[in-house]
């Protein structure tokens, strides 16, 4: 399977030219990237390329740095790092921009490239379909023998980690003096590597580590939902941590386990986060359609306005800058911190959220019911070939006509008690029916409703 988005060139390993991704498509895509950046950026042929740690990584590393090479740029490689490692590698290195190897929450059967601008973020819609267009023409021409171009290995994972201590909000010696245990599960992923080495940096001397071994085995599925987190849970429910952190196999979202081994609620990442930042440097937040109310009403507290984007990091960073915002994210445990840089970063998320917890002086358990109770049913419909996607979405949208009705992203149906939001996936063939009401009972009946709607 092959998916072109806004999010990259993502599909399951193997399989026939176009219908999967293959040595063959990874070669196109990766020259058709060099292409448009080179229209982009003439003066500057340096392209950054990290990747996660899953089992294709290796060969799918090989053939894009060799393809940038033959297409003549300076390929600085960082090897197995983080998402969030690599944006910044683009910015330290002043380059045209970066590819990032990771199929993110995906299977291990799939991988991705995620494409980067010179500013370290993901290329905007009408840059990507500039790609999608200069692949399927085929229309680049690759390097001559004295124009290729060289191959650099670097470690950017120290200068991501200092990145983070050097932020004001980061408090280091009050983690230090917390004396906080804390549990990692970093699904055998490039988490393994960064999320200890920041702990250790914070001052954290107690580390259980779990799944920290970066050899793509994921132990469970990837994505850090409740559903997949029992092992960590069990854990932090024998007293063993005072908080546990979960991370995706690229590292771009964070999940928080309670002290009793209660989840803290992936949408709850971001919204303390946010409750912290607004504390100490008050203003406005972004989060995207299918993210938390929660988020509004933190902002609200401290006096500022809240707005939500369409799905997808570049939508939310478009607007994060629009509206000068100064914490920002999304409900998956994305949070982007405008001070580090323009892009959902565990790592940051971390370290804030350890500071909050420190000055706090309260258990995590104790930290999460200070916030606004919201709760939310993630659902979905898998895509037949006869769906006609956009004739689905306009009969919901004139059913609930009464209601307000946001349709920047799919369609967002907002209620007086709950909301719910439907919109083609970025990156399955799936429709998700997100949807938030004050028990999950009530966010449930929801999603059903909407879901008979359509039947």
């Amino acid at each position: 399977m092959l998916v072109k988005s806004i999010s990259g060139i993502r599909g399951t390993i193997g399989g026939r030219v176009g219908e999967g991704l293959n040595p063959v498509d990874i070669v196109r895509f990766t020259a058709a990237y060099a292409t448009q950046r080179r229209q982009a950026m003439p003066d500057n042929n340096t392209v950054v390329v990290g990747r996660d740690a899953r089992i294709s990584g290796q060969m799918v590393d090989m053939l894009v740095s060799a393809t940038l090479s033959g297409m003549g740029c300076h390929v600085v490689n960082i090897g197995l790092a983080t998402t969030p490692t690599t944006e910044l590698a683009v910015i330290g290195e002043k380059a045209a921009g970066g590819i990032i190897l990771t199929a993110s929450h995906n299977p291990m059967q799939w991988n991705a490239l995620k494409l980067l601008n010179e500013r370290g973020e993901f290329l905007s819609d009408a840059e990507g379909k500039e790609v999608l267009a200069i692949a399927e023409r085929e229309d680049f021409t690759f390097a001559e023998i004295n124009a290729l171009g060289a191959i650099e290995h670097k470690d950017y994972l120290p200068y991501h980690v200092q990145n983070v201590l050097n932020l004001k909000l980061v408090d280091a010696d009050a983690i230090r003096k917390a004396n906080f245990t804390v549990a990692v599960d970093c699904v055998n992923s490039v988490g393994g590597l960064a999320i200890p080495a920041m702990l250790e940096a914070l001052g954290v001397k107690n580390i259980i580590r779990l799944n920290c071994t970066p050899d793509g085995h994921f132990p469970h599925n990837p994505e850090p939902i409740p559903q997949h987190l029992t092992q960590i849970s069990d854990l932090l429910r024998s007293g063993k941590a005072d908080v546990g952190f979960v991370v995706d196999p690229d590292v771009d979202r964070l999940a928080i386990i309670c002290e009793n081994g209660d989840m803290f609620g992936e949408e709850y990442t971001l919204v303390s986060v946010a409750d912290y930042v607004l504390q100490h440097t008050p203003g406005n937040t972004v989060s995207n359609l299918s993210s938390s109310r929660a988020l509004a009403d933190v902002t609200k507290r401290y006096g500022g306005k809240y707005e939500a984007s369409a799905v997808g990091e570049v939508n939310v960073t478009t607007l994060m800058r629009k509206n000068g915002a100064v914490i920002g994210g999304e409900g998956n445990g994305g949070v982007i911190y405008p001070a580090s840089h323009y892009g959902r970063d565990a790592l940051v998320g971390v370290a804030l959220f350890l500071s909050h917890l420190a000055h706090s002086g309260m258990k995590v358990s104790e930290l999460r019911k200070t916030y606004p109770e919201y709760c939310i049913s993630k659902n979905r419909i898998d895509l037949t070939p006869d769906m006609d996607v956009d004739a689905l979405l306009e009969r919901i949208k004139q059913k609930y006509a009464n209601e307000r009705i946001t349709t920047i992203d799919g369609v967002k149906i907002d209620f007086a008690d709950g909301w719910v939001h439907l919109r083609k996936s970025n990156t399955e063939p799936i429709i998700r029916i997100y949807s938030e009401a004050a028990t999950v009972e009530q966010a449930d009946a929801l999603a059903q409703q909407i879901k008979d709607a359509i039947a």
